[in-house]
């Protein structure tokens, strides 16, 4: 790693991280996810995509807009930067010119925003240690899968048993080493057991491996078609709950999902506060009333 990118400090956005190097484990959901219930919180959110080769979160993003205007009602919609990766033969310059590209992403959201939300690739590139290394919260999502518990921990195939800690964490780790050096702060690494299946693997003890690495282990989100399906048309779980916004009668799983997600959010323990609550529900009461004609008494002049 170069420099630590300006973004830490008094004032600064507070910096969520979804990461993982195992594909396909719902890192584009969560951060959607997170973004938009922040969004209705009556939080400003920032949103960035590092994973330029998919932009999986840029193509969410932009479809929300798109079903916004198609349906003809209100989304939330985050102020979006995708960075892309250098694509040059020398690895220094890529990565100077990388770190230029996140820092300018960062300046432009930074003093507009109070919440930034980042998605990165799954692959071991600069631009994500760079990403983990401004960490206040990290999540790492994990699928019922020992592919995907093996990014974090290596497991005796007889035994399963733990010998050692995994790539991923290890870069972890080390990122959290160089934010405590930087300005002594401490990041939060919540791991999201995501996707679970009915039986549960016979995993190691967790509680062995957040104790050895520092993490914290929570139930994430389940197995659902439904988030499939909202990706394209740029929804999310938390949306409104209705025919208008979905365009098709929502169901069962639809409230399993928006319950399930709430309480996800509330677990990771993120610093909202209650003036924000308040300043949330006001602009919550004035959208409901905008469309709404007035009432006589209202246009009456003493």
């Amino acid at each position: 790693m170069l420099h630590a990118p300006p973004i830490a400090g008094a004032g600064s956005p507070y910096v969520i991280v979804i990461g993982n190097e195992k594909g396909g484990s719902g890192k584009t959901t969560m951060a959607m996810h997170l973004a938009v219930a922040l969004l209705k919180g009556g939080h400003r959110v920032g949103t960035i995509d590092l994973d330029s080769n998919q932009g999986a979160l840029t193509r969410y993003i932009e479809n929300r807009r798109i079903w916004a205007w198609h349906r003809r009602i209100e989304l939330e919609l985050p102020l979006h930067r995708l960075v892309r990766r250098a694509e040059g033969t020398n690895l220094e310059d890529n990565e100077v010119e990388e770190l230029a590209a996140f820092e300018a992403a960062v300046s432009n959201t930074k003093k507009s925003v109070d919440f930034v939300v980042i998605d990165t690739p799954s692959t071991d590139t600069y631009l994500m240690r760079l990403a983990h290394l401004v960490a206040d919260t990290l999540v790492t999502p994990v699928t019922d899968s020992f592919l995907d518990f093996g990014t974090l921990a290596l497991v005796d195939p007889i035994t399963h048993e733990m010998t050692g800690t995994g790539h991923y964490a290890e870069m972890v780790c080390e990122a959290r080493r160089y934010r405590r050096q930087f300005d002594q702060c401490q990041t939060d690494w919540v791991v999201l057991r995501n996707r679970s299946a009915r039986g549960r693997l016979p995993y190691p003890n967790i509680a062995e491996l957040g104790i050895r690495l520092g993490l914290r282990d929570i139930q994430g989100c389940a197995e659902r078609i439904v988030y499939r399906q909202l990706f394209l048309s740029g929804l999310t779980a938390l949306d409104a709950l209705d025919e208008a916004t979905l365009g098709t009668k929502p169901g069962q799983s639809h409230r399993l999902a928006q319950q399930e997600v709430r309480d996800l959010i509330g677990l990771l323990n993120l610093p909202i506060t209650e003036r924000v609550r308040r300043r949330a529900a006001a602009r919550k009461e004035w959208f409901a009333s905008a469309g709404a004609p007035l009432d006589f008494d209202d246009v009456l002049v003493d």
